[in-house]
């Protein structure tokens, strides 16, 4: 044996680019067992050539033509270097080295159905059950629309759905205690990919008895701003958007108070505490029957849009992706 190890048959291990290990035998690369065993449709073919005895008829069991069965049955043959299947005008039957190679092949069929049978019940564990966080708006106004559809489509999967604000459904996406969120502030969270899957736009309201409520002219920035408001929580989306379209006009005023619901801001404003900023949704109902006013404000900008969120490089899969197909909006991220 030569001291560089190169005698042929002796094993060496070689590292190439991006860590990837291959192993040689003498000065040949080992092919990988992909490129030296049949795959699993020939196996079955082989396997029905030996229960009927008739290429034919194996053919028609695995649903393919017998010219197609004959060429993967020679294709296998290459493959192996070993005739597998006498043919005749009596029949096919399977040489020695066939009965051989059918005994082995039965195996790694078995084994393939038990791999699928594990990964469909893999899959059903997972089917089960959707975890849904959601902001606040979302989940009270749009959720659940959207969630009677997906019932519907998969009714034997168990939905919850946790309710906060979009900071909050982003710490539950990312300690994987959610399986899909709903956001409502100016862009994706960190760690997060997104869809945006509906548009919405804050409002100001105020009982019919504020003075505002009378006022002629739309407001101003920053009269807005310099004006104590009923107003959701830091960390809501609603929040973060009046933020940022009032602060190049001396930011807000210290909130008249300060809620952690949609529905408490509402409540508030309806019964005469203070001027609110809602989402248009939210008080649709309420503007329709006069408990609220809606007050123009000129020179802000209260667009935003509503997002659907997961976490980075994990695409929604089973029943949090057939929620997402319900917003008629598909994952990109």
């Amino acid at each position: 044996m030569s001291s560089n190890g190169e005698h042929r048959g002796e094993r060496h291990e070689e590292r190439h680019a991006g860590g990837r290990r291959t192993e040689e035998y003498g000065s040949g690369v080992r092919a990988q067992l992909h490129h030296r065993v049949p795959d699993l449709g020939a196996l079955e073919l082989l396997l029905a050539v030996a229960r009927h005895g008739s290429l034919g008829a194996a053919a028609r069991e695995v649903g393919i033509t017998q010219p197609a069965a004959s060429s993967r049955i020679r294709s296998m043959e290459r493959q192996l270097g070993v005739a597998l299947v006498d043919r005749s005008p009596r029949g096919s039957r399977l040489t020695d080295a066939g009965a051989l190679v059918t005994d082995w092949a039965r195996r790694i069929v078995e084994a393939a159905e038990a791999f699928d049978a594990g990964a469909q019940a893999l899959r059903g564990r997972r089917d089960s059950r959707l975890r849904v966080a959601a902001s606040m708006t979302i989940a009270e106004y749009l959720l659940p629309g959207w969630l009677i559809a997906l019932r519907a489509e998969r009714p034997d999967t168990a939905v919850s759905l946790q309710a906060g604000n979009s900071a909050v459904v982003a710490e539950r996406l990312l300690a994987n205690e959610a399986d899909v969120g709903f956001v409502e502030g100016l862009a994706v969270p960190d760690g997060l990919d997104g869809v945006v899957v509906a548009h919405d736009r804050l409002v100001i309201v105020a009982a019919p008895s504020h003075p505002w409520a009378r006022r002629r002219g739309p407001l101003d920035p920053a009269e807005l701003a310099a004006t104590p408001l009923v107003l959701r929580e830091r960390g809501s989306g609603t929040r973060q958007v009046l933020d940022a379209a009032l602060s190049d006009h001396g930011g807000l005023a210290r909130p008249l108070l300060e809620l952690a619901s949609t529905t408490a801001v509402k409540a508030a404003a309806v019964s005469g505490a203070g001027p609110a900023v809602l989402s248009e949704l939210a008080v649709a109902e309420e503007l329709a029957s006069r408990r609220l006013v809606a007050i123009p404000v000129e020179g802000a900008e209260l667009r935003r849009d509503l997002r659907a969120v997961w976490p980075t490089g994990h695409r929604p899969t089973g029943p949090a992706r057939d929620l997402l197909s319900l917003t008629r909006v598909r994952p990109t991220g």
